[in-house]
């Protein structure tokens, strides 16, 4: 059973940085596509950042390109997301997702991924 496990939110001032995790277990990363989503009060669920599953082709939404990255350790079977230069408006609870891939596209939409992470907080005062 595939298995993701988000870490690294918290609270940081406007300007600030901070690195989420989403660590597999159950398989590997070969051949599997993870995005991040978010999904903050009141506010549906959007799409942030993906990584694809047969190359390291990435993607990120326009709210959050230029200061976000995502990244995949196979070594370590972890995909992050670091955030640079966050923003009130970047408070949310995001989340990991991971889906089999064989293209060389990430997945933009959540109906493309089989499975979800627990979910981890991000606040970003001003």
């Amino acid at each position: 059973q595939v298995q993701l496990v988000e870490s690294g939110g918290g609270l940081v001032q406007a300007g600030g940085s901070l690195r989420l995790s989403c660590a597999a277990s159950g398989r590997t990363l070969s051949m599997y596509a993870v995005g991040w989503f978010r999904q903050a009060p009141g506010k549906e669920r959007e799409f942030v950042s993906g990584i694809a599953g047969i190359v390291s082709v990435t993607n990120y939404a326009d709210s959050v390109k230029g200061r976000f990255t995502i990244s995949r350790d196979s070594a370590k079977n972890t995909v992050y997301l670091q955030m640079n230069s966050l923003k009130p408006e970047d408070t949310a609870v995001y989340y990991c997702a991971g889906g089999y891939s064989d293209t060389y596209y990430p997945y933009t939409q959540g109906r493309d991924y089989e499975n979800w992470g627990q979910g981890t907080q991000v606040t970003v005062s001003s």
